[in-house]
């Protein structure tokens, strides 16, 4: 009897050990099948590298072509939103140019494929370029305080100027030095719009440069190298902000064809009203920008004059103005096998023989759309 229930004891524990054997030995088959999983997809993502970084030239490349055939396109010696480059139809005017079949998305190539986006620059001012009056017309859009508006304004201007010299109610290194960590004011042109985010003013209050737009918030070379990161907090829910109305690299000249109702209001003795009624001049009947029946402007007096400015205002304001479009921000996406890779250009076009690379850098994931989103991984190359 004794024996027995020692059988049946020692039965149940060789029992329980074969069971916690078999557990133990699926729980590393399991692991081990998922580690070979991920490396096989990180080989696979290795191997792909290549083929995505062309496929991210590539669209550049095209990005360039489109850009000097539209130029050469004489019928149309204007950017507009309802042109190609710009995700439009294209023109009835261009029915029969090499622009007339060109698709924008889901371009095959070799074993993957690539969606492009072009933006101009020009549908917002040039902060570099940017002068007192501006500035101010700036911070009254943003809606600052007139107390406030006067030395973020001064303080703006001493950054970019290359002197030492401090502007009234402005701010020089003397004040930068006493941050943590310290740094000195640029005394030179804007690089990355985000620098505004080091100046003072702006630094303690980044709802005037964010407004309402939704961003990574990624810092800066300019801030890197000095150890910065940028401001925590989240985007005001509405509102315009300086990312909204100024590029740090553009022409300096607004395109009347392109610009918001809000940026179009940067230009002198332009309202609400002006702007709204230039862009429905230049939206045409239907009243929707980026369509084929657009009426663009053919120089800027008579986007002015359709807005309803008086020919003496207008001849005071058309250097603010253009109906070109020289600088553009490229986006590429590329995908190989699910796999997609972000790639970003900056384009300048001189003339149809000389469409040329700023900068070229791409990241693990496309732009935020929403304020949870955080920072990736990006490489630059400088042409």
């Amino acid at each position: 009897m004794n024996a027995s229930h020692s059988n049946n004891n020692n039965s149940g524990i060789a029992l329980i050990i074969v069971m916690v054997c078999i557990t133990v030995l699926s729980i590393l088959a399991a692991g081990f099948a998922y580690s070979m999983k991920v490396e096989t997809k990180l080989a696979r993502n290795a191997n792909n590298e290549s083929e995505l970084l062309a496929l991210g030239k590539s669209g550049v490349a095209m990005a360039q072509w489109v850009l000097a055939q539209q130029m050469t396109i004489a019928q149309e010696p204007y950017d507009s939103l309802n042109q190609k480059w710009a995700g439009g139809p294209g023109s009835l005017m261009t029915s029969n140019s090499p622009l007339a079949d060109v698709f924008m998305e889901n371009i095959k190539l070799g074993s993957g494929s690539f969606s492009l986006k072009i933006v101009d620059n020009e549908r917002k001012m040039n902060i570099n370029m940017a002068d007192q009056p501006l500035l101010d017309q700036a911070m009254r859009l943003i809606g600052v305080d007139a107390g406030d508006a006067g030395p973020i304004t001064a303080s703006i201007l001493d950054w970019i100027d290359p002197d030492s010299g401090q502007r009234v109610g402005g701010t020089e290194s003397d004040t930068y030095e006493s941050s943590t960590p310290p740094y000195q004011a640029k005394d030179g042109p804007i690089d990355e719009l985000n620098e505004l985010l080091l100046i003072r003013g702006i630094s303690e209050f980044p709802e005037i440069y964010f407004g309402g737009a939704i961003t990574e918030r990624l810092p800066s070379a300019f801030q890197n190298r000095l150890g910065l990161q940028p401001p925590g907090g989240q985007p005001v829910p509405s509102g315009v902000g300086l990312v909204d109305l100024f590029t740090p690299l553009s022409s300096g000249r607004l395109n009347l064809n392109t610009a918001s109702l809000t940026t179009l209001q940067m230009i002198p003795f332009v309202d609400e009203n002006v702007a709204a009624q230039i862009i429905q001049c230049r939206s045409g009947p239907d009243g929707v920008d980026g369509t084929e029946d657009d009426t663009p402007f053919r120089n800027p007096g008579e986007g002015l004059l359709c807005g309803g400015l008086p020919n003496a205002l207008v001849g005071q304001v058309q250097r603010y103005c253009d109906i070109r479009s020289r600088t553009f921000e490229v986006q590429v996406d590329a995908e190989i096998n699910g796999y997609h890779r972000y790639f970003f250009a900056t384009i300048t076009r001189n003339n149809p023989r000389d469409v040329q690379v700023l900068t070229f850098y791409w990241k693990t994931s496309p732009p935020a759309t929403n304020p949870t989103s955080t920072a990736t991984t990006s490489h630059a190359d400088a042409r």
